[in-house]
């Protein structure tokens, strides 16, 4: 082994804690990267594998009653594949042992064939023979505790029916499957039931017929033109407006959920990594810049500037690799974490976790490069010394006066000399801080999301939907239907809601939503501004959320063109009357006459809210499950609470792995501050014991000046963090959910906690290195 191998080992020994630390911030980089662009990739494949697999169909459209000798036509559409045809209908459940009534999605099964698309994964049992046997969708059977045997009744059509579970099974038609007037998935409270077609075709009186159909594209077809002609054909039908994937609500809900995840690993990992390279690279120069003494003396020995740097640089290559390892090891656990999270989530059949190389690759190299960087820094300028010059100590900094005497002699001697140095190093002092900064923006960054939650949460739950439930009618009825319904028991209030599919668009852009109408006296469900006050609706025009707002460009006083799905079909120019503020999907709003108006039709309601007296919660339940029109009812206080449970818990767990990678980087950071200063000041701190200088004394001196950096880096800190957090925020916002940006003070205070806490770990540590201090090894001079 060579000789300077011998003392590459020797050094590593010797620094081994600093070198952990910084390899330590290098791991806390690539493990985020890993994690999230891993965990990301993973899904994707596990969809699209799904989607292959089971045939999910790429266009979808509802209608009241169609021949099956329709779907040939459809067949005969260009560019079509394959046509799944079956009878879709909403249906009440009464499930023993459960008092609030739960909605199914019933869906017929060809009786002698699988279907030709949309197929199911069996997870137990087999699938239904005949009348009254059913498979269901395995969340609702994990749910209640079901499995082939069990038994529930439905109101199929106005008449109760009892079923038979004789399977459980998994569709990618239904992913994200939300109940009518829901927005998260409830397992307990909404089914997918499929039985015989023979069975659910009598029941429905549409022996020979279709309510509903999946069509299949050939590769590069346009799908806007096999939906524009599909509506064609179904509109003698009663057809609704075919769609595509895009706005197919389980497609588009888990599409959002990646593309989240996605853009929190464009966003996150990135700020992790270079926020990690940045510190690497400034602690290892200024490592380096302390062997100035052992570069002097191997040069004077006749090793070449070549072999020299060299040696450090391999110095520097094998911590680094160690943070790779650690880091590597750590996101490749952390991603197959995520990724079943996730995939428990949405109950995939299977996963695929991807294991990139070019991933890995792209980690290590980025923060090998960075680590090399700050060194070849260091190395650069010690290298070109002459050996007699390099051996010598630095020279010493220029000494004037940096602040009034009077001040100063406030200040006690540890004080006075914590302040003349950090002024005599100005560019090393600025750097830590920013380092320290740094640390603290990356543990905001982490921690935001929670507090943006629990403003969604305030927002939705409680100032805009204030109704303790809404009633969701199969068809559209009269307005007179609120006063059926108020005369349920336990209602003490209740507004009519009508609910229209459109296509809006402004300059080339279109989406698809659904324009909500309610009285402009409703106080229930009420929409608020970008302020978050009440907006009474204008009695003309259109409401919009922000959100579309900005998709359209679209501002008040602009016009929009909106093609109305349902009824009587055209084509109609609105102004745009207000903007609105809302965290769940693209939503415009009208006043209930002014819809009426301009449908040509009489005031209608296809859903009621209402308020509830909670001690009589269960007679109302009881009520509903025995009214025929009823297709599902949402529950207030379980949404939120499905919200806490499932999607609060995905963000705060991402939350409180990027936290606890944050820390960790937050402590390499604060460590290494702290051993390199002790580092740069042995000598000078030596000679102070030798003046008489007790240990206490000499550690005060050193770690006042880690305190007062430590906290002069929090207001920048807290800056910083605000900003990466906006970026996030922004980069995070999708249109079936996004988050204002909104951080509480006990973000702020947690933030600086950690990294607070991290000094005080560091000085703890320090205060043992500076105790064992060899007094006449540190001050002895290398001649």
């Amino acid at each position: 082994m060579r000789a300077l191998d011998v003392k590459l080992l020797r050094d590593l020994r010797h620094v081994w804690a600093q070198s952990l630390a910084i390899a330590l911030v290098i791991a806390g980089g690539v493990a985020t990267l890993i994690m999230a662009v891993g965990s990301y990739r993973s899904l994707e494949e596990t969809r699209a594998a799904y989607y292959e697999r089971h045939r999910f169909g790429d266009v979808f459209a509802v209608v009241k009653r169609a021949p099956k000798a329709v779907a040939d036509q459809i067949v005969a559409i260009p560019g079509v594949a394959a046509v799944d045809v079956r009878i879709a209908r909403l249906a009440l459940l009464d499930i023993p042992n459960y008092a609030p009534p739960a909605t199914a999605q019933v869906i017929s099964l060809p009786e002698l064939s699988e279907p030709a698309l949309n197929l199911l994964y069996m997870r137990t049992g087999r699938m239904p023979a005949r009348a009254g046997e059913v498979v269901v969708n395995e969340g609702f059977a994990k749910a209640h505790g079901f499995g082939p045997g069990r038994r529930f009744s439905a109101l199929l059509n106005g008449r109760k029916h009892e079923l038979t579970i004789v399977g459980t099974a998994l569709s990618p038609e239904f992913i994200y499957a939300v109940g009518p007037g829901d927005i998260m998935p409830d397992d307990r409270r909404f089914a997918i039931v499929w039985m015989t077609e023979k069975a659910l075709a009598s029941a429905y009186d549409l022996e020979g017929a279709f309510s509903s159909v999946a069509v299949k594209l050939l590769r590069d077809t346009s799908e806007r033109e096999v939906i524009a002609q599909l509506d064609s054909l179904l509109d003698r039908y009663g057809g609704r407006a075919a769609y595509g994937r895009r706005d197919h609500a389980s497609h588009a809900w888990l599409d959002h959920s990646l593309d989240m995840l996605r853009n929190m690993s464009r966003t996150l990992p990135p700020i992790f990594l270079l926020i990690s390279a940045f510190l690497v690279n400034l602690t290892m120069s200024r490592l380096i810049a302390l062997e100035r003494e052992q570069i002097g003396l191997m040069k004077a020995l006749g090793y070449h500037n070549l072999s020299i740097a060299a040696h450090y640089l391999k110095f520097i290559a094998l911590i680094a690799a160690v943070g790779i390892l650690l880091g590597s090891l750590a996101g490749t656990w952390l991603g197959v974490y995520i990724t079943s999270l996730f995939g428990d989530f949405f109950r995939f059949p299977f996963l695929l976790f991807t294991r990139s190389p070019d991933l890995y690759l792209l980690a290590a190299a980025l923060s090998l490069a960075a680590a090399m960087l700050g060194g070849v820094r260091a190395l650069r300028d010690t290298v070109r010394l002459p050996p007699a010059v390099a051996m010598l100590p630095p020279a010493p900094p220029r000494f004037r006066r940096l602040l009034p005497e009077l001040p100063i002699r406030i200040l006690s001697q540890p004080a006075r000399m914590t302040f003349r140095n950090v002024g005599r190093h100005p560019m090393r002092a600025a750097f830590t801080t920013l380092g320290i900064a740094l640390a603290t923006a990356i543990l905001i960054v982490s921690l935001f999301t929670r507090d943006s939650q629990e403003e969604l949460v305030d927002v939705t739950f409680f100032l805009a939907d204030r109704q303790d439930a809404t009633v969701s009618f199969a068809e559209r009825r009269s307005v007179d239907v609120v006063m059926e319904v108020s005369r349920l028991p336990g209602v003490l209030a209740a507004e009519p809601m009508r609910e229209l599919p459109v296509r809006v668009r402004r300059g080339g852009i279109e989406r698809r939503i659904v324009i909500t109408s309610r009285p402009r006296e409703a106080d229930l469900k009420r929409i608020l501004d970008a302020d978050l006050r009440p907006v009474v609706l204008p009695a003309t025009g259109l409401a919009v959320s922000g959100m579309l707002a900005r998709i359209l460009d679209a501002r008040v006083g602009d016009e929009v063109e909106v093609d109305l799905l349902d009824g009587a079909r055209r084509t109609v120019t609105l102004p745009v009357a207000a903007l609105i503020e809302d965290y769940f999907g693209l939503r415009g709003m009208m006043d209930a006459d002014a819809l009426a108006r301009l449908m040509r039709e009489v005031p209608s309601a296809n859903s009621v809210n209402v308020s509830l007296d909670a001690r009589e919660t269960e007679d109302f339940y009881a009520a509903v499950k025995n009214l025929p029109a009823v297709s599902g009812l949402a529950i207030q206080s379980l949404s939120l609470a499905n919200f806490r449970a499932l999607v609060a818990l995905l963000v705060t767990v991402m939350a409180s792995i990027y936290t606890g990678l944050a820390a960790i980087i937050a402590f390499g950071i604060v460590y290494n501050s702290a051993r390199i200063s002790l580092s740069e000041r042995a000598r000078e701190l030596a000679s102070l014991r030798v003046l008489g200088f007790s240990r206490a004394e000499v550690l005060r001196i050193l770690l006042l000046e880690l305190a007062l950096l430590t906290l002069l880096a929090q207001p920048p800190g807290w800056l910083l963090g605000y900003g990466l957090s906006a970026l996030m925020q922004r980069n995070l916002a999708g249109e079936l959910m996004r988050v204002r940006l909104v951080i509480d003070d006990a973000t702020y205070v947690t933030a600086s906690g950690v990294v607070i806490l991290a000094a005080a770990l560091s000085a703890l540590v320090v205060r043992r290195r500076v105790n064992q201090l060899d007094l006449i090894s540190v001050l002895k001079t290398r001649d």
